[in-house]
């Protein structure tokens, strides 16, 4: 016979869900604030002319915020267009049921892959002739015409035939059967510099090509320069689109254009205390003994670690919140886990919520904050967190649901 006891057990035990989607959430976790990403894109939009569209650059698994609600996000909030870096990014936005006009950042030079191209109808850009040609020749089994971005290099010496031939470019691919041209494009490699000396100089190139094209008869039905810096500083370079990575995201391309808008970030990191106890003086902590206690100490230990993407040279460096507190990392971060100095904090117990990158009370942690520490920048930090940190939307202070990642 079951005793009461056992049978109330079992009835408690049915009240929790076994379901990964339910316990993923236990560790750690990064937040989404969707309001705050559609906040971002109104913000920018206001920068912009009537007659300057808005593509939404969400390559990188949207900066490692999740590319399917992003870009359903901000196609919502007024972006016009998305950018990605790779076929695959436009093909899982594609699936995902979006529809807007995606270009493709990166080359594209084999025929499967043109052929998917084509398949998906995605943008691709176009870098130099050869490719051009490849480009002709597969489009023609089908007899298929395509959109295509031509890619001129003013000064970021990566992808994009060179400025000043960018004449010769242009009358090939208007001359290819099966190539349509959309716009002409560049992109520029210091607009996040206070010296705006280079930037100017770029565009200054860019219009020369331009000026030239036109004076051959090739007419660009679109252009676009911008990034997410010079859409903030410079709107004579927003031509008729403009392209925004960072600033969706709610992080600024440099500490002077922060006072240009007005930005929320979108990204929150969290995990969970998971052991607290105390150690006394002269204890070391974590591999290779980094960091020795000079007296007792409690100290915490959190489920989140370097394979998660907090950077190990975070070491000892570190600061998090709790409760509306900051409170240091000691020792080792290691893969899973890392441990925390919680001496001055009371009442805390496993389960508590840890922020390494968000708002706690009046306490703020950035992306910058990690990155000036590393001598990086936010951009690496926002694409650092891996994808066994689930993504989760936040609306209204409520976890709701999971961001397909």
């Amino acid at each position: 016979m079951v005793s009461q006891e056992s049978l109330s057990g079992v009835i408690e035990r049915n009240r929790y869900s076994y379901h990964l989607s339910e316990v993923i959430r236990q560790r750690a976790w990064v937040e989404i604030d969707l309001s705050a990403l559609s906040h971002n894109v109104v913000q920018i939009k206001q920068l912009l002319s009537p007659k300057t569209a808005l593509m939404a650059v969400v390559k990188a698994d949207a900066y490692g915020h999740g590319a399917i609600a992003v870009a359903q996000t901000v196609l919502e909030a007024g972006a016009n267009a998305l950018a990605v870096a790779t076929l695959g990014e436009g093909i899982e936005l594609r699936e995902a049921g979006i529809t807007a006009p995606i270009l493709i950042l990166g080359a594209i030079n084999t025929p499967e892959e043109i052929a998917a191209i084509a398949h998906w109808n995605i943008e691709p850009t176009l870098c130099d002739p050869q490719q051009a040609i490849i480009f002709s020749q597969t489009l023609s089994q089908w007899e298929k015409p395509l959109s295509v971005h031509l890619k001129l290099d003013t000064g970021m010496s990566r992808l994009g035939m060179p400025w000043h031939q960018g004449t010769e470019f242009a009358s090939l691919v208007k001359k290819l059967p099966y190539l349509k041209l959309n716009s002409v494009y560049s992109h520029l490699a210091t607009a996040d510099d206070p010296d705006r000396t280079n930037m100017y100089l770029q565009h200054k190139r860019f219009k020369t090509a331009i000026s030239q094209l036109k004076a051959q008869g090739v007419k660009p039905p679109r252009l676009h320069f911008a990034n997410s810096a010079a859409t903030l500083i410079a709107p004579q370079l927003h031509y008729d689109l403009v392209r925004v990575g960072l600033g969706l995201y709610g992080l600024y391309p440099a500490p002077h254009l922060r006072s240009i808008v007005s930005l929320k970030p979108v990204l929150q990191v969290k995990a969970k205390i998971t052991q607290i106890k105390t150690i006394p003086a002269n204890t070391g902590v974590s591999y290779g003994y980094q960091f020795v206690s000079d007296r007792p100490m409690k100290i915490a230990v959190v489920g989140i670690g370097y394979a998660d993407g907090v950077p190990r040279q975070l070491s000892n460096r570190l600061q998090v919140l709790i409760k509306g507190q900051r409170a240091c990392q000691i020792g080792a971060i290691t893969m899973d886990q890392l441990m925390l100095d919680v001496s001055h904090l009371r009442h805390l117990k496993v389960g508590d919520t840890v922020t390494l990158i968000g708002q706690d009370g009046n306490q703020e942690i950035t992306a910058n904050h990690w990155a000036t520490m590393l001598g990086t920048i936010s951009w690496e930090i926002l694409c650092g967190f891996k994808h066994r940190l689930p993504r989760i939307k936040k609306k209204s202070a409520q976890l709701t649901s999971e961001v397909k990642i």
